[in-house]
């Protein structure tokens, strides 16, 4: 664990991908932080142009530019390393930066599942660095605070998979029918990242909710490993996705089959998420947004949840809302980050959300 030796020291963070979507929400959040410097922002794409460029709401914010220099060729300057690749190209990366000793934050799924076999089926390639898995830790604060305090390497989740796992852990120690819980997730455009195929084109993608992975998603054995370490329960997650009309923000919503009241239902919620700086509880009757929506998350670094009860069935229906690319993304890695160098846990992040939007 790094220590502060004085007062202006900084950490000196590297972010590998800086161009895309993840590694633009990434420099937002730290250009501002107060423990941390931004030395290198990396793409080969746009080497040499200013990150501002790309990114314009970095205008008056930096100066910085992209590099296309390789990451191992600065690592002298670094204390941290963010990966914002694409699946299955992290991994080509960690394994030299950790023999380097610097620390790893990897914003892929490369290195978040536990069992190293289950990548060939979900994600089509075989992990050839299973002893490296268990050097991971799962960067939910939520759930793995302790671990975070004493690693180099953090894993962050998926944004579909956070959403999921927090509506619905706190509900697993009810007595559930069955083991298996259906989740439907809507997810915004910028959950499917900023490299262009006709699926995102303006005129295919506006005014479409589109089913674009009703079974089989990537995230699913995901939600299964975290809800079993939040519960010690196994349970099948049957998950569908559907690309919908918005940019940022993702909604799921869980069917968890057991019987229980409002009263209980609040309770579990709230002993689960005592005193979270970032989960809010939603049900306000009164309001238009009596459920947890991601028009209200936008921006910000908040899950939202919420439920309704189903006594027909006896069922718990579980939101759970969140912006895809903070809470869901760099706002998870850069809680995490804080957690590992022992800063204030809700340092760079205390921003509400953006409303209306």
């Amino acid at each position: 664990m790094w220590v502060r030796t004085g007062e202006n020291k900084l950490i000196k963070a590297g972010i590998v991908g800086a161009s895309g979507y993840v590694g633009g929400e990434l420099l937002r959040l730290l250009v501002t932080h107060k423990d941390v410097e931004i030395k290198v922002a990396s793409s080969k794409r746009h080497k040499g142009e200013k990150l501002a460029r790309i990114h314009p709401d970095l205008y008056g914010f930096t100066d910085m530019k992209f590099t296309g220099e390789s990451i191992f060729d600065v690592l002298d300057d670094l204390d941290v390393v963010f990966l914002a690749l694409p699946h299955g190209t992290s991994i080509k990366y960690v394994p030299d930066l950790v023999e380097t000793g610097v620390n790893v934050i990897d914003m892929s799924a490369d290195f978040r599942l536990k069992d190293g076999s289950k990548y060939v089926r979900w994600y089509g390639y075989e992990h050839n660095y299973p002893d490296l898995l268990n050097k991971f830790v799962y960067g939910m604060p939520e759930l793995h605070r302790e671990e975070l305090k004493n690693t180099k390497y953090i894993a962050v989740p998926g944004c579909i998979a956070s959403s999921s796992i927090y509506s619905i852990a706190p509900f697993l120690n009810l007595d559930l029918d069955n083991n298996i819980i259906n989740v439907d997730a809507k997810v915004g455009s910028s959950g499917s990242g900023s490299e262009m195929d006709e699926s995102k084109v303006f005129s295919e993608r506006y005014n479409s909710i589109r089913a674009y992975k009703p079974v089989q998603h990537r995230h699913t054995p995901e939600i299964e490993q975290e809800l079993k370490f939040a519960s010690g329960k196994d349970v099948k997650i049957a998950l569908s996705a559907h690309s919908v009309n918005m940019v940022r923000g993702i909604l799921t919503t869980s069917n968890i089959y057991a019987k229980t009241d409002e009263i209980n239902a609040w309770q579990l919620m709230r002993q689960f998420y005592d005193k979270e700086k970032f989960v809010r509880l939603i049900m306000d009757k009164k309001s238009n947004f009596k459920y947890p929506d991601p028009k209200t998350v936008i921006g910000s670094n908040f899950v939202d949840l919420g439920f309704a009860i189903d006594r027909y069935i006896n069922r718990v229906v579980s939101f759970g809302a969140i912006d895809n690319m903070i809470k869901g993304a760099s706002g998870n890695a850069i809680q995490s980050m804080n957690i590992m160098y022992g800063f204030k846990e809700n340092e760079g992040l205390t921003m509400p959300s953006l409303f209306p939007v």
